[in-house]
């Protein structure tokens, strides 16, 4: 994390101006891009720069490390980084699927995918069964199963499903406030009528101004109007 923080600092720099789309730079970049793979770091704003570098320099593409920017995005699920650098190129995933070793060369990248299969299934799932959750995280053995579900507070039941959790406690209320503004309009000189003329049949209700006779007369013209 060392090598990573002092290039992170010379790095910006030269992400600032008219710099930022030297070509020349992309040695550094990619340089820099590896160092992310090796030290568990990340950097988008950079990563984006070599893909845009890419897309004005096509002779300098490099597909390798385009496939490390990807499996970068990926580990920053569920943000929507993945699908912003997917968006700048078209070569790198035929260069993933032809060349699964570059997973190896990206510290953390499994635990990191398996932290967002388990944010996605904490928010889908009540129960699930244990050979599924065991697959969809790679194929775990028992005793590493038990580490994701000791991490994430998850349990066997009774059936020998795993508990996620009651979906309907972490359902939130909302409480609606609605506010009633009596401005002008609710007059009952805004309908060319005089207070005196206004016909109230309320007991209580005259033609003076208070917030009860202009809620009063706005409802009595609203049910005139959907009368046939």
């Amino acid at each position: 994390m060392a090598m990573f923080e002092q290039m992170r600092a010379n790095v910006g720099k030269l992400l600032k101006g008219i710099d930022r789309y030297n070509p020349e730079n992309l040695a550094t970049l990619e340089r820099y891009v590896e160092t992310q793979a090796k030290e568990n770091a990340y950097d988008l704003e950079a990563n984006l720069a070599v893909l845009k570098l890419y897309q004005f320099n096509p002779a300098f593409f490099q597909t390798t490390v385009t496939a490390q920017i990807l499996l970068k995005a990926l580990t920053n699920l569920p943000h929507t980084d993945f699908t912003l650098c997917k968006c700048m190129i078209d070569q790198a995933h035929q260069a993933l699927d032809e060349n699964m070793d570059l997973l190896e060369g990206i510290t953390g990248f499994e635990d990191s995918v398996r932290k967002f299969i388990c944010h996605v299934v904490g928010i889908t799932y009540q129960h699930i069964d244990r050979w599924l959750l065991a697959e969809m995280l790679g194929d775990l053995t028992d005793s590493q199963l038990k580490v994701w579900m000791s991490k994430y507070g998850w349990s066997t039941d009774e059936s020998g499903q795993i508990f996620i959790c009651s979906q309907e406690e972490s359902i939130k209320p909302k409480n609606i406030v609605e506010k009633i503004d009596f401005d002008s309009e609710w007059w009952p000189e805004a309908s060319g009528c005089r207070p005196e003329e206004v016909p109230f049949d309320r007991p209580g209700l005259g033609p003076q101004r208070t917030p009860v006779n202009k809620f009063w007369f706005k409802a009595r013209k609203l049910a005139s109007a959907r009368l046939p």
